[in-house]
């Protein structure tokens, strides 16, 4: 099957059948051939082609990345296994920025006891032992007052997950964002604290769901699916019996899959009938589950998660979403940019100044198509470079970017 498709969308191992184009366009001699060098594909890139022709035959097809729709509730499974003010402010004094560096270090410690706390409590859940909810309390609190901190040093490393600690640390990961999304929605202190605990406990059915489906490697069955897909009850069910009783909880648990437009599961709620932690639980567990690589895709930069989840019409509360990129900033740490003088650069911290204008390291020029030395540029700086756009690393063929943002 041939398959026209822009330049910006070629990744290696495609086939490419056809060059659309003058041949004085392109350096390349032949029309046709397997795309399998990254220095080929970065002379493509930098050519002035703008589409190529490709055989899903003989090679491979777009990333899954870089289809625009939302996923289908399977996809997001499959993920997920291997703004506006409202509310009162809150009364209580607001909490000294520490420094990314610094933070990162309490962070992976708070993230290594955490996910210890979530091993343990999964096995109990299995063996249907009751659990207190009072036990991760002071895990949440810990968490909540580490992203109070530096809202960024913990979120940017919870999504450094491996394939054996995804559940875990997924959990850890929503429990970070819902309790930063509540203090940028004005929430209570006790609300924000009910938000982290339902986070970190949203995902417990999957401690019922039979190993042998959880650890699947391959693609679901439609009877895998559908066991999968109530996990959301099965969650809440087994919370009662191990006799927790936390009504934010419990709610969360339930609901975090919904969508406002009534399209979610299991219930087909609207927006109307959702409560506003459901509402931001559906939102913090997407996009963390869209931002973490997994063994067969990479994790979506995160300036894109945003961009994308913003488009699907009927998915999130809006109000909520936009609350949400403002907590986060419009450039996450780990975003991929592009910048107007042609470089490639990472988001590396938070400008205090201006949402548009972060801290980056300037590592790959996309004229030259080579990388460079790495150039730490505050952006927010008089006469700085600025931010063209958000980039696919896979687009550019440039990998293993962690190290220039996430701590040592």
């Amino acid at each position: 099957m041939l398959k026209t498709i822009p330049i910006s969308q070629v990744r290696i191992g495609m086939y490419i059948h056809e060059l659309k184009g003058p041949w004085m366009n392109h350096p390349f001699w032949r029309s046709r051939f397997v795309l399998k060098d990254v220095a080929d594909l970065q002379k493509l890139r930098g050519s002035q082609l703008q589409e190529v022709v490709i055989d899903l035959g003989r090679g491979l097809d777009v990333l899954p990345e870089q289809i625009e729709t939302p996923p289908t509730d399977k996809e997001m499974i499959m993920l997920e296994l291997n703004g506006p003010a409202i509310g009162e402010e809150s009364a209580s004094a607001p909490v000294k920025q520490t420094p990314l560096d610094a933070e990162h270090r309490q962070a992976a410690r708070i993230i290594q006891a955490s996910r210890k706390e979530m091993v343990s409590m999964f096995k109990d859940l299995r063996m249907g032992k009751v659990i207190e909810a009072d036990a991760v309390l002071p895990l949440v609190d810990e968490i909540s007052a580490s992203v109070a901190r530096n809202t960024h040093a913990l979120i940017s490393l919870v999504r450094l997950k491996t394939a054996d600690d995804y559940t875990y640390m997924h959990s850890i990961a929503v429990c970070a964002l819902m309790t930063t999304l509540a203090r940028a929605l004005k929430l209570s202190d006790e609300e924000v604290r009910q938000a982290g605990l339902a986070g970190l406990m949203h995902d417990m059915g999957k401690a019922g769901v039979p190993l042998q489906i959880l650890n699947k490697p391959g693609s679901l069955t439609d009877h895998e699916f559908d066991i999968i897909r109530q996990h959301p009850a099965l969650g809440h069910e087994m919370l009662l019996k191990a006799n927790i009783m936390d009504a934010v909880t419990l709610d969360v648990c339930l609901h975090h899959h919904e969508k406002v437009d009534g399209t979610g599961y299991p219930g087909k709620l609207t927006g109307s009938d959702l409560s506003i932690f459901a509402k931001m639980a559906a939102i913090c567990d997407v996009y963390d589950a869209v931002t973490s690589a997994r063994a067969y895709k990479p994790g979506w930069e995160p300036g894109i998660a945003l961009n994308r989840m913003a488009s699907w019409e009927g998915h999130f509360d809006q109000d909520v979403f936009k609350a949400f990129v403002k907590s986060l900033g419009i450039y996450p740490i780990g975003t991929l940019v592009m910048l107007k003088s042609g470089r490639l650069a990472v988001v590396v911290r938070q400008s205090p100044d201006s949402l548009l204008r972060p801290v980056v390291k300037a590592f790959f020029s996309t004229k030259s198509l080579v990388y460079i030395p790495v150039e730490e540029v505050d952006l927010a700086r008089q006469g700085a470079d600025e931010i063209v756009s958000n980039e696919s690393s896979a687009n550019w063929g440039v990998s293993d970017i962690e190290h220039l943002w996430a701590a040592q």
